[in-house]
């Protein structure tokens, strides 16, 4: 999947010609610039001895060439690290920031380096459990309600008519009831044993209708009931950003996701980051948690949760991560030629590569 959105954003910047392009030595870049940078893996990962991760190798690849200074400055979250690149607090941003409008309005954006796609979390769980589940819920017992009052109404039919002429077979009072309820469940299936069979008029007619009718009937009762036993197929797949609606769905506070829900007024709770939604997933206090595929996916292997949450393989929206900066800063003009030389190179391949492992 990563190999697939190298290949795209290679092909992407390739279409870019910089004509008269500054040399490095000639740029009018400040001594020493202040990163701002919030933990979020496998992006930024905070270490003893300073960061790492996709977005730090790739500046430290960028920097190689440009030869600046530089201190981090860390955010406890999402929200106040885009809140601090807006305010000119730091000089800019190396976090996977997904470019949106929104976001555009308030700050300027880099060349994308990464391309992903936006996710979701949800508990796999038990087959078998589900199956267990599915059979004690009312859409199973109300199927099996019905095939039963179906078959006691072509019964008692029956029985009315060989009650008297039939009592061998039929009797009269419950017994008989029961009895035509056991010749309509055995006509039905067509087991056919033949221990009981209309003799009257009356009887036959019933009876003929009701092998036609049943072939129609139980087609329709058993589709009823294989989808109530189907886990976690059609009423609980989510196809689409609209199918969220009928989830309990909790997505990362000013992240690109949480946009995305506001966007189709999805119903939604927040969190500060991608370790408390994975924890609430996993504790069952939300169906679904929405964020980044590739931050998802590294918590949930962190966690050691691959048997009990899957990320979906469909995407709710692509997304381009790109350095962040403050409106009008000087400094995106001059990153970006380097950053866009530095993704072509094999050095940033590899480190893609290394991410997968």
């Amino acid at each position: 999947m990563m190999k697939k959105y190298v290949l795209l954003i290679t092909i992407l910047l390739s279409s870019f010609t910089f004509i008269g392009q500054e040399s490095v030595d000639s740029l009018n870049l400040p001594n020493k610039v202040v990163i701002g940078v919030t933990p979020t893996p496998p992006f930024i990962i905070s270490a003893n001895d300073g960061y790492r991760g996709l977005s730090v190798d790739s500046w430290e690849l960028v920097n190689d060439e440009l030869d600046l200074e530089y201190d981090y400055k860390e955010y406890e979250t999402l929200g106040a690290l885009l809140k601090g690149v807006e305010n000119n607090e730091v000089d800019f941003s190396i976090n996977p920031v997904t470019v949106t409008n929104n976001r555009m309005v308030r700050m300027t954006f880099s060349q994308p380096y990464y391309i992903s796609d936006t996710s979701l979390a949800k508990k796999t769980g038990s087959q078998i459990l589900g199956y267990i589940k599915n059979i004690v819920s009312w859409k199973f017992i109300s199927a099996i309600l019905v095939l039963m009052a179906v078959i006691l109404v072509f019964g008692f039919l029956v029985w009315i008519f060989e009650r008297k002429k039939n009592p061998e077979e039929f009797g009269g009072g419950k017994r008989g009831i029961l009895e035509g309820f056991w010749w309509s469940a055995v006509t039905m299936t067509t087991v056919g044993y033949g221990d009981k069979s209309p003799q009257t008029t009356g009887g036959r007619i019933i009876g003929f209708i009701w092998m036609f009718m049943a072939i129609i009937i139980i087609s329709s009762l058993t589709a009823g009931i294989a989808s109530s036993l189907t886990v976690q197929t059609m009423n609980d797949e989510i196809g689409g950003i609209q199918d969220l609606s009928n989830f309990k769905v909790t997505s990362v506070k000013s992240s690109s996701a949480e946009e995305l829900l506001d966007l189709y007024n999805i119903k939604h709770n927040v969190v500060e980051n991608e370790k408390e939604g994975i924890a609430l997933v996993e504790n069952e206090q939300t169906d679904v948690f929405v964020y980044d595929e590739p931050i998802l996916n590294f918590e949930i292997e962190r966690r050691g949760l691959e048997d009990e949450i899957g990320v979906s393989t469909r995407s709710l929206k692509k997304d381009y991560f790109a350095y962040s900066f403050p409106k009008k800063s000087e400094l995106v003009d001059k990153i970006n030629p380097v950053l866009i030389s530095v993704l072509k190179t094999m050095e940033w391949n590899n480190v893609v590569k290394d991410s997968e492992k």
